[in-house]
């Protein structure tokens, strides 16, 4: 998914770009309301409403004037009732207030993602190495073979297949496939073995300490 970050805070820019990175998202960075007006057109802008060339909410009226297809999350230390009202009022889908985690952003975004109906198109079919996968009908093949798999087993397969190559973090996936991050630790690494069991390669499917899962492409 495509991201316009725009965060005068360069520290915390940084930061917050790299983690949404890591999840998969292809992140835009912009530090004043210049350049988030001008960026190009995105799925999603998450939007501090303290910016040093103009306030928030007018940069959010105008982003909104020029894509009222954009979700806008507005992300800022302004948290009173008033501050979180003018901004839905102005053209934001949700508003964040800081300090907050990282599993409760990518909550918020997939949830305003899912309810304004603005996911990313993705393809009803994948092909990840030798792996197909009709995501309509629900089947998997490994080369010409097909592997039955349980729900779940389907359901992570589908969460890494579409970041193939990259990481997807236990948070991430805990969240597509169990739409929780409290499922446990054990919960998850027990899918996965369930998984890796049932293809040809059980190393399709790497490990990637301390952060989550991969899967190989190569």
């Amino acid at each position: 998914m495509r991201v316009l970050l725009v965060e005068d805070d360069l520290r915390v820019s940084a930061g917050l770009a790299s983690a949404l990175r890591r999840r998969g998202h292809e992140v835009t960075q912009a530090v004043t309301a210049a350049e988030a007006v001008e960026a190009e057109r995105v799925d999603l802008v998450l939007l501090d409403m303290n910016l040093p060339d103009r306030d928030g909410l007018e940069v959010c009226r105008r982003i909104r004037q020029h894509d009222d297809v954009v979700a806008i999350i507005a992300v800022t230390a302004r948290g009173e009732e008033q501050d979180r009202v003018a901004g839905l009022r102005a053209g934001a889908d949700d508003y964040v207030v800081k300090p907050f985690s990282m599993v409760e952003l990518q909550a918020r975004i997939e949830a305003v993602m899912r309810r304004t109906s603005r996911t990313v198109r993705t393809a009803t079919t994948l092909q990840a190495g030798p792996l197909r996968i009709d995501v309509d009908a629900r089947r998997v093949w490994v080369g010409e073979r097909e592997v039955g798999l349980s729900r779940k087993e389907f359901d992570l397969l589908v969460a890494l297949a579409r970041q193939a190559g990259l990481v997807v973090s236990r948070e991430r996936l805990q969240l597509e496939v169990w739409q929780t991050t409290w499922a446990t630790r054990h919960n998850l690494d027990v899918h996965v073995a369930a998984l890796r069991g049932k293809l040809d390669d059980p190393g399709l499917v790497e490990t990637v300490r301390g952060v989550g899962y991969r899967l190989r492409v190569d």
